[in-house]
């Protein structure tokens, strides 16, 4: 209660009135609060939705990588399909090495959409709250393999060993780090801890196996299977073997290549990106419907139109023996793909919901591929 004062009678009705405007501003900001904070937390799509479409964009700047793992974007190129399924759209095409160089293209707007692999497509997903890309397609399962020096045996020959991932924060050093999380040893993103982790480009790690200066390396093909067939590596774990079927239904299903773009990309030229679907997917058919012969042949141009050399056909022959191209992302192994990310040091743990946009995919393909309850499909 408040206490009145002789002399003072006017202040406590003044008081009262200041607290009560108080109280009321406080409310207020309350609900601003509320209302600001449901408004981020809800779907990310919301913000991407509120752009309006401007029609089918001028250009579209695709990133992919020179590795048979993107074979979906090297036949895709090569042959055409993508470029005539865009029409008037002019393509533009960019390769990277690994994940996390792509990504910053992308969220530099240096890129429009590219192929991946999922875990720097969930890193960025994660840092930006949400804003930053969709997944709208898979593109390849498997095909990724620690590849070791002859004489290791088991995990327990790593310890103090040096090994090689194509960089920090990628697909298979997530892998890497997390598997050897599992088998009881410590790494840090300097290279440090039991077993050191040089992120290294993919050409360089060939190079420096060679060499003799690395004991091994999680790669993906045709990498894994240079190292092996000219280099004399041995396989110690083939990745598909980590993977039990939880997500997918499938034991050795795991997605090592997808398809994503741009949100504001999205929303403002979703026509653009339909047509970017259809000739994805249609390029995958062709990967799945082409006898060996011919397929290795097509990849194998347009490897050499992108990387300045061709591969031998026992490389190509088993890379492509490890591979499964498919349009469907697997979301259903992105919580773990997640926690092999938080485990490996690399990401925070986070909600994963409205990563997935498959809507168009379904729309192109008649099917219902799943979002697994992490986006729209």
């Amino acid at each position: 209660m408040t206490r009145i004062v002789a002399g003072e009678s006017q202040k406590p009705k003044r008081g009262r009135a200041l607290e009560v405007a108080l109280a009321l501003g406080l409310v207020l900001l309350i609900i601003v609060g509320a209302v600001m904070g449901s408004a981020v937390g809800r779907d990310s799509n919301a913000s991407a939705a509120s752009i309006s479409s401007q029609g089918p964009a001028s250009e579209l700047k695709l990133g992919y990588f020179g590795n048979i793992t993107h074979a979906a974007a090297l036949v895709g190129v090569k042959q055409g399909l993508i470029g005539k399924s865009l029409g008037s759209t002019k393509l533009s095409t960019q390769v990277f090495n690994a994940g996390p160089a792509a990504i910053e293209a992308l969220n530099a707007g240096a890129i429009d959409a590219a192929y991946i692999g999922p875990n720097p497509a969930i890193n960025s997903f994660v840092k930006s709250n949400g804003e930053s890309v969709s997944v709208i397609a898979g593109a390849a399962s498997g095909g990724a393999q620690l590849v070791v020096k002859p004489g290791i045996e088991s995990a327990a020959d790593l310890k103090g060993k040096t090994l090689a991932s194509p960089q920090l924060g990628g697909t298979q050093d997530v892998a890497l780090r997390a598997w050897l999380g599992k088998q009881g040893y410590k790494t840090t993103p300097d290279g440090g801890g039991d077993v050191a982790i040089n992120p290294t480009e993919n050409a360089q790690t060939l190079k420096l196996f060679q060499d003799g200066k690395l004991d091994g390396a999680w790669l993906p093909e045709p990498w894994a299977s240079r190292l092996v067939l000219q280099a004399g590596a041995k396989v110690l774990v083939d990745e598909k073997d980590l993977w039990d079927g939880t997500g997918t239904g499938k034991p050795g299903e795991f997605p090592t290549t997808i398809l994503i773009v741009n949100k504001k990309f999205a929303a403002e030229h979703p026509e653009t990106v339909e047509a970017l679907l259809k000739g994805h997917v249609a390029a995958v058919q062709w990967l799945n419907d082409t006898p060996a012969a011919e397929k290795a042949s097509v990849i194998n141009a347009a490897l050499k139109q992108d990387a300045g050399k061709s591969l031998s056909p026992n490389v190509i022959d088993r890379s492509l023996q490890n591979i499964v191209f498919t349009v469907d992302p697997l979301a259903g192994t992105y919580k773990k793909l997640l926690q092999d990310g938080v485990d490996a040091g690399t990401t925070k743990q986070a909600d994963l919901n409205g990563l997935f946009d498959l809507r168009a995919l379904n729309s192109v393909t008649k099917n219902k591929t799943s979002a697994a309850g992490l986006g729209q499909d």
